[in-house]
């Protein structure tokens, strides 16, 4: 859901005028509403499936399980907070409405990389290293995808906007996510049927 959203949703031209904001809304106000819905509801998906990550390893009651739960909320409102500046960029007055909107966004997506990924994927990535939950390895690249998120954020603290390649890279946890679930799902067969054979 969350690559769709950013498939459908490429976002309004950079450096465009009030007017250009403008036209960018009557023309793409579908696309930009729809690909809205799925920010929302992906990151909601995702944050069930850590949740569900952290009960499987065991860990809910120790400080990773807590942390988790930490980087989870932060997330989420990270990505409401986007959420709801795409969607009050569609409104036509005041007419600068668009471009304020666009500036909130920008503000937005530094927390991204600097708080939100980061606080999920560190401690997520501690608990899946010491459990059997999933392989060890989503443990180690969840922790490297932290590291990865939160240097971005410093390098790039200091530009307002992020640069397209940047924000590009925020894809990437989407894609960890969807391969833990595929490999959760693997595994699961696999007991299963082997639980079955031994019965």
């Amino acid at each position: 859901m969350l690559g769709l959203s950013f498939a459908i949703n490429s976002g309004a031209p950079t450096g465009a005028s009030d007017a250009q904001l403008l036209e960018f809304a009557q023309h793409n106000y579908a696309r930009v509403l729809w690909g809205a819905w799925l920010q929302a509801v992906g990151p909601a998906c995702i944050v069930l499936f850590a949740f569900s990550l952290v009960h499987m390893a065991g860990a809910q009651h120790r400080l990773a399980g807590w942390m988790t739960l930490f980087g989870a909320a932060s997330l989420m409102t990270v990505s409401l907070l986007e959420v709801t500046f795409y969607i009050s960029a569609l409104h036509q007055q005041p007419p600068a409405m668009g471009a304020m909107s666009l500036g909130v966004i920008s503000a937005v997506q530094h927390l991204y990389f600097v708080i939100a990924a980061p606080a999920v994927f560190l401690p997520l990535g501690i608990i899946l290293r010491g459990s059997d939950v999933l392989p060890r390895l989503f443990g180690h690249l969840a922790i490297g995808l932290a590291i990865l998120f939160f240097a971005f954020g410093g390098i790039y603290m200091l530009t307002l906007t992020l640069p397209d390649p940047v924000t590009a890279l925020g894809a990437v946890q989407a894609l960890w996510w969807l391969a833990a679930a595929a490999a959760l799902i693997l595994r699961r067969n696999r007991y299963s049927k082997q639980t079955s054979d031994l019965t």
